[in-house]
């Protein structure tokens, strides 16, 4: 672990590999995560200087080519984070090893041509399948919302939908692939405690900014989130 950013009460990020981080943090009541699926998508998108399989991203920006999504996370690392949360929300989850599911959370993206018309969250949630409609579609997202430099930023609305669907209870939110902190915004602004780590100091730093200017415009209606009381792990 390198560094440690306090942004708040109840709200820490770490920059680090979440298999070194995870076992010093705790217990949480959720983890919601878009971890890397193992497609090689940031090495694709860079080589087509801002396109994949021939179609236009958004502005087409030049991404660089990290590698960060050579591999999928491991056995033993999914294993870690089902073992540190009560609830568990995981995109990608069709790429992984992880038990059956009663509740998949499908993204509908209102896509054309060669992307996938959806993706998948894995859930343990013990519930129906739910849906989404949110357009994200190169230039073409709803909100016309913002997209930053990571090359698979998951929209506002749909992280704060997977959050929205964990049970009330569930205010200890961790998600140990933090990328551009979609995730902590969307947490943040629904009033959850968050902790998140990032392996990238790059993506760190956006993480960071992006968190801290949510907690700078809080939802009047929302709580903003408390310290920490978390169940330590036995040892």
């Amino acid at each position: 672990m390198s560094r440690v950013e306090h942004l708040a009460e109840g709200v820490t990020l770490y920059l680090g590999d979440c298999l070194e981080v995870l076992p010093t943090l705790g217990k949480f009541d959720a983890v919601v995560t878009d971890p890397p699926y193992g497609i090689n998508v940031d090495v694709e998108m860079h080589k087509a200087g801002g396109t994949r399989h021939g179609v236009a991203l958004a502005a087409k920006r030049h991404y660089e080519a990290k590698g960060w999504d050579s591999a999928p996370p491991s056995i033993a690392a999914f294993e870690l984070i089902r073992s540190v949360s009560t609830h568990q929300i995981i995109f990608g989850g069709n790429y992984f090893d992880l038990p059956p599911s009663r509740c998949w959370l499908v993204w509908d993206k209102k896509v054309n041509g060669a992307f996938a018309d959806c993706e998948l969250a894995w859930t343990n949630l013990d519930k129906p399948v739910r849906r989404l409609e949110w357009m994200w579609n190169g230039m073409l997202r709803k909100g016309q919302e913002h997209r930053e430099e990571h090359p698979t930023q998951k929209p506002l609305g749909v992280m704060e939908w997977c959050v929205g669907q964990l049970p009330v209870d569930a205010l200890t939110i961790l998600d140990p692939y933090l990328g551009s902190g979609t995730t902590g915004v969307a947490a943040v602004k629904l009033g959850r405690q968050f902790t998140g780590i990032e392996i990238d100091p790059g993506y760190f730093d956006i993480a960071c900014r992006r968190i801290a200017a949510a907690l700078k415009e809080p939802d009047l209606f929302i709580e903003a989130p408390q310290p920490m009381k978390q169940e330590a792990l036995p040892l």
